[in-house]
């Protein structure tokens, strides 16, 4: 679709491609792909964020700089959503994370839904954006509620005050998802658990496409501190590129932080950066010539980060200076092709101290010269030091300490490992870079005195059990994050945490299981409303976004859906605790929210009869009567639509209806709902559940 417009807009005479509005950041991904595959024109590109300093779907202000620039739009900015006055403190945000044009235009201040007048006039206007040149913008606009009046003031202001040139900033070396940039500005912990070497089970799980292990090792490894997260699934036998696009999807739609897309093959790395939501790493390209012709220009095309391995054809130079001199080749030849300097990490590479033990030495050095020298970041795969030793981990994590001291910054381990969190932890506070040692105590004071425990029992296995633990204490299930383990012996607090973590088919089967022995209303009320509950409840502290409510809502509808097939083999029908009629009002097309509420309604085990979007008055009445629902719920998202919302609730109560009304959008306020007669506002779809019990039970 954005193709087809932007060849067209092109073939019409455009000079511009504009894309604004945006709420979402892979819809922006697929825009500035589209415009930038399809055309030579400039690409401007715009957000709306919210006062929360998110869009609607979590969209992070750094997240969304990083990744537009990384595609090379000419401007960014925002738009709408917010006046002049409420939108600086996002347009200053985004001024430390650009040195693009920024662009600006704000709505007329915020509507009133009484009068659907905005507060500011153009005056106003003028001399609110007169405060915000300082932020470098380059591009001033208005949206919502601005007339040519508004623009002309504007223009006058500018004229007159002129608009000084913002000082250039220091982008830092980061990257991200949507939701969550991770700055690498201290060591950070890649999870190297998603990788197929040396691990039978991950192996077979490839080959059986078994996506659910995959989702239990991140969210392992993310639950024991990971910041990132190494991402390889090849393995001869199987469609490697496309299992990367499977895993990609599956895991952005569990876990939010950044991924380290593993692999050397330019077709699966292209597809995975396609579809990636946010600003990934690439690992990786070395210092022959075939990987920097054949991976470079991937990187740079999707505005990736890259790690660069210490070694050529001739394979891993014994001598620190000569991976070092590899380091810069990769560095030179990636700046020259447009990739920035702090997108590049080098990897120089850990040898094994059993066979090389002179190595260890080298790789330290040359990883001191490249962070220092060459100005780079760095990687290490960490635990290949210990391969053929006794007590491995105890090298591991003596190894990662002194890697730490020497310039590390990316350190790829095990994260369950007890010792190696425990040593970066330990590293951060003792280098000053845990300030008041909040994260270290956060992570250990309710931990057992180490010195009291068996140093038998500190290995691999029981170390990784503790770290496991130390973020999910939410739940019954929540040391058992493997739940395969536990077939044949489900519970409903596995069920619970199948639900809260997206785990889909794993619901579906722990709610085949519990059936066995359980009353169909006992798993609902143990397991699938908690689950519900506790996720509406974060969702609506800002602690999680809207992709994680779908997940874990889809979770339990397939988990509804496994009972009622269950229900109607046992000749008992589902039973309904009501029906509920929603609309998205007349005039209105955004159906977004209506949707979500839809979902959790039906989890909650309403019968909900969804008329849509742009909805007549009287099919909305028709739909009342017709199933004798007892609650109906209408959505609004625009302030010129609320005068629909208000006659469609007139002509319901003018056909005396016994129908209770809820109502809600993003420009609803509680006072507005009672001035239209609504008997309720609900604020999010967490509250309109709680409506509806008070209405239906």
């Amino acid at each position: 679709m954005y193709a087809q417009i932007v060849k067209a807009g092109e073939q019409a005479g455009a000079d511009l491609v504009v894309f604004e509005t945006m709420t979402d950041l892979l819809d922006v991904k697929a825009a500035v792909l589209a415009a930038k595959e399809n055309s030579s024109l400039p690409v401007m590109t715009t957000m709306t964020f919210e006062e929360n300093m998110r869009t609607f779907t979590g969209c992070q202000i750094s997240a969304f700089a990083l990744t537009a620039a990384g595609l090379g739009v000419d401007a960014l900015g925002v738009n709408c959503s917010l006046g002049p006055k409420e939108l600086e403190p996002v347009i200053e945000e985004l001024s430390r994370w650009t040195n693009l044009p920024v662009v600006v235009k704000p709505n007329a201040g915020l509507p009133d839904p009484v009068t659907n007048l905005y507060n500011v006039d153009a005056p106003q206007f003028a001399e609110f954006m007169k405060e915000l040149r300082k932020y470098g913008i380059k591009v001033f606009g208005g949206c919502c509620g601005t007339t040519p009046e508004f623009i002309s003031e504007l223009s006058g202001m500018l004229q007159r005050e002129g608009n000084p040139e913002k000082k250039p900033v220091v982008i830092p070396s980061a990257v991200c998802s949507a939701t969550n940039t991770v700055i690498v500005d201290q060591p950070r912990v890649v999870g190297e658990r998603i990788n197929p070497t040396g691990k039978k089970v991950f192996k077979q799980a490839l080959i059986d496409n078994d996506m659910d292990y995959i989702l239990g090792q991140a969210l392992e490894q993310t639950s024991a501190g990971a910041d990132i997260l190494d991402v390889n699934v090849g393995l001869p036998g199987i469609d490697e590129r496309q299992m990367m696009i499977d895993t990609v999807k599956s895991l952005q739609s569990v876990v939010d932080v950044p991924l380290q897309l593993d692999s050397t093959i330019p077709e699966v790395l292209d597809s995975a950066l396609r579809i990636y939501n946010g600003k990934p790493i690439v690992n990786s390209v070395n210092g022959e010539e075939e990987s920097l012709n054949n991976i470079l220009p991937i990187v740079k095309k999707y505005g990736a980060a890259v790690i660069g391995l210490a070694l050529d054809k001739n394979g891993i130079p014994k001598k620190a200076q000569d991976r070092v001199a590899i380091a810069k080749k990769i560095m030179d030849r990636a700046v020259a092709i447009g990739i920035p300097k702090q997108d590049i990490y080098i990897d120089c590479l850990t040898l094994t101290a059993s066979a090389e033990q002179e190595g260890v030495m080298e790789t330290l050095n040359a990883l001191h010269t490249v962070k220092h020298e060459l100005g780079l970041r760095t990687v290490l795969g960490v635990s290949n030091i210990s391969f053929g030793l006794p007590n491995r981990v105890l090298v591991n994590h003596i190894f990662l300490t002194m890697a730490m001291q020497s310039g590390l910054d990316l350190a790829i381990i095990n994260p369950n490992v007890y010792e190696m969190m425990g040593a970066v932890r330990a590293y951060k506070l003792l280098a000053n870079i845990d300030k008041n040692s909040v994260d270290y105590i956060r992570a250990y004071a309710s931990m057992p005195d180490v010195s009291k425990i068996n140093p038998m029992n500190m290995s691999h296995g029981n170390a990784g059990n503790i770290s496991a633990g130390e973020k999910n204490q939410n739940s019954g299930a929540a040391g058992n994050i493997n739940l395969k383990d536990k077939k044949g012996s489900y519970t409903c607090d596995d069920l619970f945490y199948a639900v809260e973590k997206g785990l889909k088919n794993e619901g579906s089967t722990i709610t085949e299981e519990l059936l066995s022995t359980m009353d169909s209303m006992d798993i609902v009320n143990n397991a699938l409303i908690p689950a519900l509950d506790k996720i509406g409840e974060e969702f609506e502290k800002g602690t999680l976004f809207l992709p994680q409510l779908i997940m874990a809502a889809g979770v339990a509808q397939g988990a509804f859906e496994v009972i009622r097939k269950h229900m109607v083999m046992s000749n008992n029908a589902p039973v309904s605790k009501g029906k509920i009629v929603i609309a998205t009002v007349k005039g209105d097309v955004h159906d977004i929210g209506k949707n979500i509420v839809k979902v959790l309604l039906e989890n909650y085990g309403y019968e909900v009869i969804d008329l849509g979007k742009d909805v007549e008055y009287q099919a909305v009445v028709d739909a009342i009567r017709d199933n004798d629902a007892k609650l109906c719920g209408l959505s609004a998202l625009m302030t010129t639509t609320l005068v629909s919302m208000k006659k469609t609730i007139e002509l319901i109560h003018e056909n005396n209806l016994d129908c209770k009304v809820m109502v809600g959008g993003a420009v609803l306020t509680p006072e507005y709902a009672k001035e239209i007669h609504a008997d309720f506002y609900s604020k999010d779809a967490k509250e309109s559940v709680d409506i509806a019990k008070r209405v239906l039970g």
